[in-house]
């Protein structure tokens, strides 16, 4: 039997590809005709045919669970999320805007410290951060960027605007799956390739090893570029051998990589050191140097910091860039654009209450049955609450950590998530939705047309993490 869209319903929620039962969105068309045209059990094995695929390409990632790490497949869903090229343009330029802004921030906070003498962020907000380090102070690296990497978190409300819901400026993940995302689409569906006029998103590996290039403190000769990863049990890891394979950089580990007598990182290899130009690092700041952070750690390289604040060597993402990575720091966004660009934000922020301001945490205390209270400095969904699904016991116990530590947290309201339809055991039904693009800054902005939507494949859940056991899709921008 012939599936039907007439059934398919996404409530009071915004669908990026069905307006109303039976009604595409344009730049959703063709995806649809071609879903309708397929009947249910045409559908199923495709879905089925992707998962292999994923299995086959050995596309995983890893979840940390009771003490052990479980290396999982990828979770896919065939049917894409498609967005028009008119409305993308928009978007890549807020997320330029963002971004050339953000650093601007970070450059100033480690040098001239002038957005504190003009009162547009509190100096003790900075000074108290978690990703704030005093050991960049004075640096200014090339180009004045720090970090060349972003991945800025995308949502859509019920009526369709795009929010800016947190900026991700330390170690950003996911651009491997949103490239991997498009080789199983192609194998599922290559009819629709044959007729959709979609935007590319192949050269993003080209695109980061010019913007990694650039960084090189060596003019003239061809950079050594490395990938720096944790090592085989970091959740990112699939990523990490991903881009460095993709790249054609080395993949290395902190024993790898030395410091020289000349300040100069070298990487050891069966010839002999080799002279390293710039690491895209992979691990927190805490662990690259233990002469200058964590003195434990065996991850990092004793000497990198002093290598880097010469000038020796160029680091992507920078330390220090963390403190534009903070949640509280995000609700300045829109202040700092204005600020250094002199320009009103393309892209708006999600409303957001700040817990160490007293008028802010009484109000969210008293709604945290409606709100999202998110602690200031973790990723991967880990530590927030989500209000209208928590009991009242969980309320109570997480109203004691925001008195206990208010700094650490904000709070704001529960948005309707974008649906898309996705491939369910029920048959195709709407789950909630997000979008990470990937922007690059170096010598020039590279923005990558559309990004990872991250799906909740458990109906009405709003968590798309894949660490809190979301999914994806591939990502189409159409012309």
């Amino acid at each position: 039997m012939k599936f039907s869209w007439k059934a398919y319903d996404p409530g009071s929620f915004y669908d990026e590809l069905i307006s109303s039962p039976g009604r595409y969105r344009p730049a959703g068309r063709a995806v649809a005709r071609h879903i309708r045209s397929l009947t249910t059990e045409e559908i199923r094995e495709r879905q089925m045919a992707a998962e292999l695929a994923v299995k086959t390409m050995g596309i995983t990632f890893t979840v940390y669970a009771q003490g052990t790490n479980i290396d999982r497949a990828w979770p896919y869903d065939i049917i894409p999320r498609t967005i028009s090229g008119s409305e993308w343009d928009r978007v890549e330029a807020g997320l330029t805007q963002r971004l050339t802004a953000l650093n601007h921030f970070i450059n100033d906070v480690y040098n001239d410290q002038k957005v504190f003498r003009d009162g547009i962020v509190p100096r003790e907000l900075i000074l108290e951060s978690s990703n704030y380090r005093a050991a960049c102070l004075g640096m200014k690296p090339k180009f004045g960027v720090w970090a060349h990497i972003c991945g800025s978190d995308l949502i859509r409300d019920r009526d369709g605007t795009f929010y800016v819901l947190e900026d991700n400026l330390r170690v950003p993940s996911g651009v491997s799956y949103m490239l991997e995302n498009r080789k199983v689409t192609k194998r599922v569906f290559p009819e629709l390739f044959e007729s959709q006029n979609m935007r590319p998103i192949g050269e993003y590996t080209s695109a980061l090893f010019d913007t990694l290039a650039s960084l090189s403190p060596r003019r003239g000769a061809y950079p050594e570029v490395v990938v720096l990863t944790p090592g085989i049990f970091n959740s990112a890891y699939f990523e990490h051998s991903y881009l460095a394979q993709q790249m054609g950089a080395e993949l290395v580990e902190g024993p790898d990589l030395f410091v020289g007598d000349d300040d100069c990182v070298y990487m050891r290899t069966i010839s002999g050191p080799e002279r390293v130009d710039v690491i895209y690092r992979r691990i927190d700041d805490l662990f690259l140097d233990p002469e200058v952070f964590n003195a434990d750690s065996a991850l990092g390289v004793p000497g990198l910091m002093r290598a880097w604040l010469k000038g020796k060597v160029a680091l992507a993402n920078a330390p220090g860039a963390g403190v534009a990575d903070d949640k509280a720091v995000y609700t300045y966004v829109p202040d700092l654009i204005r600020y250094y660009l002199g320009e009103e934000p393309i892209i708006p922020n999600v409303q957001t209450w700040r817990c160490s301001e007293k008028a802010a945490r009484r109000y969210v205390l008293e709604n945290l049955d409606s709100l999202v209270v998110k602690p200031a400095n973790e990723s991967g969904g880990y530590g927030m609450l989500i209000g209208p699904a928590a009991s009242e016991r969980e309320r109570r116990a997480f109203a004691r950590r925001i008195r206990a530590n208010p700094r650490n947290y904000v709070a704001q309201p529960l948005i309707s998530l974008s649906t898309c339809p996705t491939v369910c055991p029920g048959g195709i039904e709407p789950r909630h939705i997000d979008l990470r693009p990937f922007v690059l800054q170096g010598a020039r902005h590279y923005v990558t047309p559309g990004g990872l939507t991250r799906v909740a494949l458990v109906k009405g859940s709003y968590v798309v993490n894949s660490s809190q056991g979301g999914g994806s899709k591939d990502t189409w921008i159409v012309d």
